[in-house]
């Protein structure tokens, strides 16, 4: 399986629901057939607690290393994922929810003052709760609280969930105040990100050049590849070539397909240069791959 997005990378998966927007999942890395989730992102805030194992898990630019019993923070909007470390599982719980369960509504003093200036902080995409500052055991053990209440249910446990989720905020602003803005330049460059995420989707099955990428986000072609390798940390052609082989996974679970028209379905001329692609990213060559995952 992998993450569902729309054509922006937005995960369309429901945290929550509007009466309640909050959700607690149990996830493993080895359920995705890749080791890892694609990149995407959402409106809500994650918390992500490491259960068991290890897991490299990038914001933005900045990939963060996840050990067992840390969390991470991820800020609205962010673009996110993450991977195995050294092929080794590794075991999360995601605690995702809408930050309206924190400040109300907009506009009241609790949002303009304590909420705001955290997930409308474009450069503070994720905190990584390590233990190497003291506070970082008070919000692990509020997640913690968090997940037992949201497995028991007992009578009122919204109201628990509330009151924790109010701790959280409360010491996290208390620790991170000092966060700089980022600056219009940025946010302007992680909106062009979106854009190119957003053509690559829509574009992939058919020929896709760098002439027609940097044209639809207005760079010239030079400056768009600078752009992605700098915020995605791996180059344009590379990200093409992994999304085409993520996308062919879905395929490969069908027998009814052969690894000829698989490779026509995702953007490749020549099935034998996605076997030979295929096998540098993911071990293997197509075939062995769907026996295995078929067996």
């Amino acid at each position: 399986m992998q993450i569902i997005t729309n054509k922006f990378h937005r995960e369309m998966k429901e945290h929550g629901n509007d009466h309640f927007p909050f959700l607690i999942s149990y996830e493993r890395l080895s359920k995705y057939e890749s080791g890892s989730f694609l990149w995407h992102w959402h409106p809500e805030i994650e918390l992500t607690l490491i259960v068991k194992g290890e897991m490299i898990y990038t914001v933005n630019d900045h990939p963060y290393h996840l050990h067992e019993g840390e969390a991470l923070f991820g800020n609205v909007s962010s673009f996110h994922t993450g991977t195995k470390f050294e092929n080794r599982d590794c075991e999360y719980i995601s605690i995702t929810f809408d930050p309206k369960l924190i400040y109300g509504y907009e506009n009241s003093i609790v949002y303009r003052k304590y909420v705001e200036p955290i997930i409308q902080n474009f450069s503070l995409p994720a905190i990584h709760f390590d233990f190497s500052k003291e506070w970082n055991n008070d919000i692990i053990a509020i997640l913690k609280e968090i997940i037992a209440i949201g497995q028991n249910k007992e009578a009122s446990y919204e109201l628990d969930i509330l009151m924790r989720l109010q701790q959280f905020w409360k010491i996290l602003c208390l620790h991170n105040n000092s966060a700089p803005t980022m600056t219009a330049y940025d946010k302007r460059n992680y909106d062009r990100i979106r854009s190119i995420l957003s053509y690559v989707d829509n574009n992939y099955t058919m020929k896709l050049t760098l002439e027609d990428i940097s044209e639809h986000i207005h760079l010239c072609k030079s400056e768009c590849c600078r752009l992605f390798k700098r915020y995605m940390k791996v180059s344009l052609f590379e990200f093409i070539l992994q999304y085409r082989v993520e996308k062919s996974l879905n395929y490969l679970a069908d027998p009814q397909y052969s690894i000829i028209e698989i490779a026509n379905f995702v953007g490749f001329n020549d099935s034998n240069y996605y076997s030979k692609v295929f096998a540098k990213i993911k071990g293997c060559s197509p075939t062995k791959y769907r026996k295995k995952n078929l067996s």
